[in-house]
């Protein structure tokens, strides 16, 4: 019965250590203010099923939300949220938002950085500044290869297709399938 406790304290423990510490856009930009990190944004939709499953399994993932947490100010944010952000000196609105509907119009700050479907990852530099986006929903393993090469400046070595070839051939995946 013990060691039937232990188990269980054990899984539960590493369970709350796997998940990703999500912050709003506003508290990542000013936490880069302080300490300089990259910032990744997970656009998502509430009625989004793709969505819902990187979250369970990719994000979910041990490895992923770790170094997420380590290395980034992970940012989710609702492609079709209501609220107003202000980023860059701009206020950014869903003035097409209406209250009950299921599905909405896209968010300015969605559009503005490039998101045109959800789920979508955008990586930001430490300045705020837009990297890249991945679009689709991927699994861990699929994502695993980005995030230290974003958050490593690797991408900056990067300027041809046979390149970023050669790193992903390099690249020696720390998740077990």
């Amino acid at each position: 019965m013990k060691k039937f406790t232990l188990l269980i304290f054990v899984l539960s423990f590493s369970v709350i250590f796997a998940q990703v510490n999500w912050m709003t856009l506003e508290q990542a930009v000013a936490a880069q203010k302080n300490t300089p990190k990259k910032i990744v944004i997970d656009f998502y939709a509430d009625w989004c099923a793709p969505c819902k499953i990187m979250d369970k399994n990719t994000y979910g993932n041990p490895l992923i939300a770790k170094y997420l947490n380590e290395n980034y100010y992970p940012v989710k944010f609702n492609a079709e949220e209501k609220e107003n952000v202000t980023l860059f000196g701009r206020t950014f609105t869903n003035t097409a938002f209406v209250e009950g509907k299921k599905r909405n119009s896209l968010h300015d700050l969605t559009k503005f950085m490039n998101v045109t479907a959800v789920p979508s990852i955008v990586f930001l530099d430490e300045y705020s500044m837009p990297i890249t986006i991945l679009q689709g929903a991927l699994t861990a393993k699929e994502l695993e290869p980005y995030i230290p090469f974003i958050a490593n400046d690797e991408y900056k070595k990067i300027d041809t297709r046979e390149k970023w070839e050669n790193y992903q051939k390099k690249f020696k995946s720390s998740l077990k399938d």
